[in-house]
């Protein structure tokens, strides 16, 4: 008999552990490293930690009622719950914003992180997206 697996995190407990590992990382390297190297090393802490991550998951748009595969990737995505975006850039600017905005009404997924690693203190450059009333 096969057995049902319960995931028993809440975005919240995730969006915790994601915040967690992505401090972890940046006091271990610091900024100015390109955004793959802190893809790679979060994935990894976030592995160590018990999680489920997926990396550059396919994100199609449905168009019209037409499934279309555009290449468009989230970077992180924890536990099939929580979309990580990461950069590495001098500053976060609108139209990363609207990405993760995007990209959470294109998966139905309701709680987004984007993190921004280029910054000297990494809680400057966490941004937190909800899509929805449904989260918790």
């Amino acid at each position: 008999m096969a057995t049902l697996t319960i995931n028993r995190n809440t975005t919240q407990e995730i969006s915790h552990a994601v915040i967690t590992a992505a401090m972890r990382v940046h006091s271990e390297l610091g900024p100015g490293l390109l955004e793959s190297t802190y893809t790679a090393c979060l994935q990894h802490e976030l592995r160590k930690a018990g999680f489920k991550s997926d990396a550059q998951v396919g994100l199609p748009v449905v168009y019209d009622g037409v499934k279309l595969d555009l290449g468009y990737r989230i970077d992180l995505l924890v536990e099939d719950l929580v979309i990580v975006e990461l950069k590495s850039v001098d500053a976060i600017a609108p139209v990363h914003q609207a990405q993760i905005i995007s990209y959470l009404k294109l998966s139905g997924r309701s709680l987004g992180l984007l993190i921004n690693f280029n910054v000297a203190h990494l809680k400057d450059g966490i941004k937190r997206f909800v899509n929805g009333t449904g989260w918790k």
